[in-house]
């Protein structure tokens, strides 16, 4: 995982790998790389430590996994 912290805003761009597709993805997240680094370092269950942040984007953080993959793989929900 490649964590940017973006200047003076309290975002990152985030890249990961994606355990589906193998393909590098990126997200922007509303967080730092100061508490990104802390949960690294923790073993915190990612829900606990980003609870502000939406299922989509703890599983990209986890996972690599973006939104339009799983969606391609597992399809969109209760459709």
């Amino acid at each position: 995982m490649q964590v940017l912290q973006l200047d003076d805003l309290d975002f990152c761009r985030i890249t990961k790998k994606s355990i589906l597709t193998g393909k590098e993805n990126a997200m922007f997240l509303p967080v730092t790389k100061a508490e990104i680094d802390a949960w690294l370092d923790s073993g915190t269950l990612v829900q606990d430590a980003f609870s502000q942040l939406s299922d989509s984007a703890r599983e990209f953080l986890i996972s690599g996994i973006t939104p339009e993959e799983w969606d391609a793989t597992f399809g969109k929900g209760d459709e």
